[in-house]
């Protein structure tokens, strides 16, 4: 478990400084590029129009059964080899755990759509936020664009950071694997549309489950950061916004990191949101917050979200050297 904690430590730092080389990438397929053309084939020869509802949840059970084992027995091979390199295979491990880590990429992608914003105008903050939320960019405003970045900064530094790095310390790299396969599933056929309602049912419920802590720990990192960046009436009302609020989000996770930042940063999230043309009407997290954010705000998000993700790394640390004592 130490060394498991050492490799995550190193590997938070990283991704934090170096992020994913674009340039290796662009010669080899990334990681989750592989799990997503699993899922797809799994997709087109599992999942039949012809089949019943039953057949169809059936499948999606035993295709997602079989991709998670794939990928944690993956996992498991990777690490034995490494394991006989020692101790340059734990340096290379922290490497593989960086690719699936996303601090940087996160907040450079966020970053720009504050710069966007600030010097191009709606035009280009648009255009810089359609690389990260799934909503229509053409609806939104200045201030629903600054929100719409704010919100996915919230929810992915969950997803996309502390919840990866919460298995690895749990399972190693076969726990890593198998949650960025089940993650990608979700994303890919987790959807409540005619075709993936049955077939992704299994995979859009098992990754509720898997992002439970996660998501919690993420908005109590918030509301910690908060304390740091704007003192503590900040993170009073980081954490109260987070109590009330979270469970009025649609996702069971994804309101907690939202309602959090919400709160630390005084702004309204959430509320209606236009996906393909279709009005989604939801509460406001932080209702009474300010609704016309700007590039300011994000600013001050991403503050938090940098403060948030620095305490989550050397609470690593210090488990590591409690571990090394204990």
């Amino acid at each position: 478990m130490e060394i498991n904690l050492l490799i995550l430590f190193l590997a938070l730092l990283a991704d934090r400084y170096f992020g994913d080389p674009d340039w290796l990438w662009e010669k080899i397929p990334h990681p989750i590029v592989l799990f997503g053309k699993a899922i797809a084939y799994a997709d087109t020869r599992f999942n039949r129009p012809g089949d019943s509802d039953d057949e169809r949840r059936r499948d999606g059970f035993l295709t997602m059964f079989g991709l998670l084992v794939l990928a944690a027995v993956v996992g498991w091979v990777v690490h034995l080899a490494l394991r006989t390199i020692s101790p340059v295979g734990e340096l290379v491990e922290a490497l593989l755990v960086a690719v699936f880590l996303a601090q940087k990429s996160l907040g450079d992608h966020v970053t720009r759509v504050a710069v966007a914003l600030r010097e191009e105008g709606i035009v280009g903050a648009r255009r810089a936020v359609s690389m990260i939320v799934g909503r229509d960019p053409e609806v939104l405003d200045d201030a629903g664009v600054s929100r719409a970045a704010i919100e996915s900064l919230a929810e992915n530094t969950s997803d996309g950071i502390i919840a990866p790095a919460f298995w690895y310390a749990l399972l190693g790299l076969p726990g890593l694997l198998a949650y960025k396969m089940l993650n990608t599933a979700d994303s890919m056929i987790g959807h409540l549309n005619d075709r993936h309602r049955d077939f992704g049912r299994f995979a859009a419920k098992l990754d509720d489950v898997a992002n439970w802590i996660p998501a919690r720990l993420t908005g109590l990192l918030i509301s910690a950061a908060a304390w740091i960046v704007h003192g503590y009436d900040a993170a009073l009302r980081s954490f109260n916004v987070m109590m009330r609020d979270a469970r009025l989000h649609r996702s069971p996770n994804a309101g907690w990191p939202e309602a959090a930042m919400a709160g630390a940063i005084e702004v309204a999230l959430a509320g209606p949101r236009v996906y393909g043309g279709v009005t989604a009407n939801e509460p406001m997290l932080n209702g009474a917050g300010r609704r016309d954010a700007g590039a300011e705000n994000i600013e001050d998000a991403l503050d938090i979200f940098s403060v948030a993700t620095a305490t989550f790394t050397g609470l690593i640390f210090v488990l590591f050297l409690i571990g090394l004592l204990f």
